[in-house]
């Protein structure tokens, strides 16, 4: 009977520890792909479908012109180092712009008044 509960806390004390590192690892790693959109990107999904395949991936600072974008996509920042990303309703990041989306958030947003994304720098 003490063999079994010494067992039993050994085995209860190595899963405890493997959850703390396994925990403080999680908080300092970097981003990985969310929805198959890589670290750094910024991804747009197809209209009404969910976040699985994205069908544009934006990669550099600054506006994104869209065209052809009409309904409901979800729009997901997966960019590193804190930078942010927002919609804007006029061409070159001008307009009303909204939807402000720190890194590794999203939005589904009606892209039908939205003519581009804008990823911001940190």
């Amino acid at each position: 009977m003490r063999m079994t509960i010494r067992r039993t806390v050994a085995a209860v004390a190595v899963t405890a520890a493997a959850a703390v590192m396994t925990t403080v690892g999680a908080g300092t790693a970097q981003a990985s792909t969310w929805d198959n959109c890589p670290d750094g990107a910024v991804c747009v999904y197809g209209q009404d479908q969910p976040a699985n395949t994205p069908i544009l991936k934006l990669w550099s600072y600054g506006p994104h012109n869209l065209s052809n974008m009409y309904g409901n996509h979800w729009v997901l920042n997966n960019q590193t180092g804190g930078a942010a990303a927002q919609l804007c309703d006029g061409y070159n990041g001008t307009g009303n712009c909204h939807d402000y989306m720190p890194a590794q958030t999203g939005v589904y947003a009606n892209l039908t008044p939205v003519n581009s994304i804008v990823l911001l720098r940190p």
